[in-house]
């Protein structure tokens, strides 16, 4: 039978609907989730998508994050997120991979298995950290493979 495991690293997502708001997740470290808690989120100052707060609706993403650090010392931040104007990059140099705030948008959606994470997970990135609402903690998932 299908665990619950299975379904989560097979999760196909479709675009992030303009002006919804979604459970999303944020992997990164305790101490930095720390200051994330007591201060919001700020943009990365670079990316893939440019400056933005990166963040996934998918789990198995997040709690990769950060790339190469300690599991005990990782958490995955939970959020909800209102995600305004949403555009897909969907290919390496999109032609709107960098400027999309510039734009007239909120998030960029990074599809899954489009060729952009070396992972094939989605990603996001949401120009205005006052979209995210901190909701809680949890430790990150181990995901075979």
């Amino acid at each position: 039978s299908e665990t619950d495991t299975d379904r989560v690293s097979r999760l196909i997502t479709p675009q992030p609907v303009d002006g919804q708001t979604y459970i999303m997740y944020h992997g990164t470290t305790t101490r930095n989730a720390q200051e994330i808690y007591m201060n919001g989120f700020r943009q990365s100052e670079d990316g893939m998508l440019g400056r933005g707060v990166y963040l996934s609706r998918d789990l198995q993403k997040a709690s990769r994050y950060p790339i190469d650090h300690p599991v005990w010392d990782k958490v995955v931040i939970v959020v909800q997120v209102n995600v305004g104007r949403v555009t897909a990059i969907n290919y390496q140099n999109h032609p709107l991979q960098k400027t999309w705030p510039y734009c007239g948008y909120d998030t960029a959606w990074v599809p899954p298995n489009c060729g952009m994470t070396k992972s094939g997970l989605e990603e996001d990135c949401v120009w205005d950290p006052t979209r995210i609402k901190f909701l809680y903690l949890i430790k990150p998932m181990i995901f075979p493979g």
